[in-house]
């Protein structure tokens, strides 16, 4: 037996003039169910008693009584209402954008299963007998979907069960008798595993293009970061180098100044000494004019006549024909000060030029260790694989890597592709060789360094004697003798450059090279010749503060 609930709907106990659920429910004779307050007061303002529904109308006003029947009934259906307004708040109230149930007639939930035999969506509550009648249990139930009709074949109103291979379809049972007979027509749930497979090789892709994309974010802002540091490198450096040329074009206008203001003294000191003795002759002059005239007014014949002859003299003075007093000429002065900053800024600008260029490659420094399975069995490393040095003594084993016949080593660190940098302190040596080398090199006999043969290498003999082995080999002419020499490499523009770490000067550079394999840092202390060249090649920290 069905519950009372499943039968009442609210339309039903609704008066038809507050349009609200009964109270007090009373019949008039008619059949027609009110409110009693609400018919009450509509006979009261009306001349003649009507029913508000079939318009009937009674000779005398009838004499109204509860409806216990319906009483009852209103009173079942408030607490039927009351038990689903609290079940509903108990569940989810459907939200825009949620399916909702289909059974609900007054809040609407949100729906827990679509089922698609019955082409409905269930709350938790009208869920329920397909939870526990028989009949019902063997319906398909999914998760909940809006426009379950478009879930059943249009043209047989039939379930959608097969998928339809050669049309990329679902069809109902019907179909392939029909419209589809000669199509390759297959189960819903083996198109569904079938399609769910390459959904997931899809998701797989679509995962790996997003992995992709976010190490590609990561590498844009990896270059962002190292863009704004360079820039901000960059600035300094600009200032650092603008700061400079400033500095000597001030320097040069100083100078230009102080020369020719002293100039102005020296002429203005000789001038005012030509002044001050005219000054003092024209005095002396005129003190003997004075003399002169006076005697000269005088009417002592003796008098004059006594005084003439140390009168008639003229005074000794300069003779001044021959001496010009030339304006000083500054001509030619900020011509040869233009002339000089020139040739200053010039040599300034090769200096700053290579400084900025040593910078340069100086970021690509490599923290570079002596490789002592390399070392040929003469030679001592320190502890920290830094220093290398002769000892005279063969006290190493031999090994397939190591050198037996030159006392070479290579570095453990390698450069195959990208650019490389150290530096190495020569100071003290009057012999060594330096560069690098192709992890293929012959390490047991004899050695040609050239760059055919896998070295590209300078050396260092008598103390003054540079020399690159390229082919032919090449003499250096050095302006001073380099303390501490950088190694470069450049491995896809086929460059090896050498240069004075202290000075920021090139040494010499290998151009056009062609690399096919690992390249090594290689060193030679050469031998100590009794202590003369015991000094150790040191491999250096890049200071980049040049």
């Amino acid at each position: 037996m069905f519950a009372a609930s499943s039968l009442l709907s609210e339309d039903q106990f609704l008066c038809s003039i507050c349009r609200d659920v009964f109270t007090d429910p009373v019949t008039t004779s008619c059949g027609h169910n009110f409110c009693k307050t609400c018919i009450t007061e509509h006979w009261n303002t009306n001349d003649r008693c009507r029913c508000p529904m079939c318009k009937r109308v009674f000779t005398t006003r009838p004499d109204l009584k509860v409806n216990t029947f319906i009483s009852e009934m209103v009173a079942k259906f408030r607490q039927s209402a009351q038990q689903e307004a609290s079940s509903s708040s108990e569940q989810e109230v459907s939200n825009p954008g949620e399916v909702p149930c289909d059974i609900c007639t007054r809040t609407k939930l949100k729906a827990l299963k679509s089922c698609l035999v019955c082409l409905v969506s269930y709350c938790e509550t009208h869920l329920e007998p397909h939870l526990t009648l028989s009949g019902l249990k063997r319906h398909q139930l999914i998760d909940p979907v809006e426009n379950l009709e478009d879930r059943m074949c249009k043209q047989h109103d039939k379930p959608l069960e097969l998928f339809c291979k050669t049309d990329q379809m679902c069809v109902c049972t019907h179909c392939p008798a029909l419209d589809h007979k000669t199509h390759e027509v297959v189960p819903l749930k083996e198109g569904y595993e079938e399609k769910k497979a390459k959904l997931g090789k899809t998701n797989t892709e679509l995962q790996q293009m997003i992995q992709e994309r976010r190490l590609k974010i990561q590498e844009v802002k990896h270059s962002m970061k190292l863009s704004k540091r360079n820039a901000h490198m960059e600035v300094a450096e600009g200032v650092r180098v603008f700061t400079s040329v400033k500095e000597s074009v001030e320097r040069s206008l100083k100078k230009l100044i102080d020369g020719i203001q002293e100039k102005q003294r020296t002429t203005q000191k000789q001038d005012e000494g030509f002044i001050k003795l005219l000054e003092q002759e024209i005095s002396e002059l005129m003190k003997r004019s004075t003399e002169v005239e006076q005697i000269s007014n005088s009417e002592d014949h003796v008098h004059l006549l006594q005084r003439f002859p140390s009168l008639k003299v003229v005074p000794p003075t300069m003779d001044w024909s021959d001496v010009s007093v030339p304006p000083a000429s500054y001509d030619g002065t900020v011509t040869r000060a233009l002339v000089q900053l020139e040739e200053t800024l010039s040599e300034r600008t090769k200096k700053l030029l290579a400084e900025a260029e040593l910078k340069r490659v100086q970021q690509y420094a490599v923290d570079v260790t002596l490789d002592p399975d390399t070392a040929h069995p003469e030679l001592i490393l320190s502890d920290d694989e830094k220093q290398v040095t002769h000892g005279d003594v063969n006290h190493l084993p031999n090994n397939p890597e190591r050198f037996s016949h030159y006392n070479f080593l290579l570095g453990k660190q390698s450069i195959s592709s990208g650019r490389f940098y150290f530096e190495v302190q020569v100071k003290g040596k009057s012999k060594w060789n330096l560069g690098v080398v192709r992890e293929s090199i012959d390490r047991k006999g004899e050695v040609t360094m050239r760059p055919e043969k896998g070295y590209w290498t300078i050396w260092l003999r008598n103390g003054t004697e540079y020399k690159a082995f390229d082919d032919p080999p090449v003499r250096l002419s050095l302006k001073s003798q380099p303390q501490k020499v950088g190694v470069f490499v450049d491995y896809e523009e086929g460059l090896v450059s050498f240069y004075d770490a202290e000075d920021a000067a090139l040494i010499f550079s290998f151009t056009g090279c062609s690399f096919t394999e690992k390249l090594f840092p290689f060193l030679s202390p050469c031998r100590n010749d009794g202590g003369r060249n015991s000094a150790p090649l040191i491999i250096c920290p890049v200071n980049q503060t040049v």
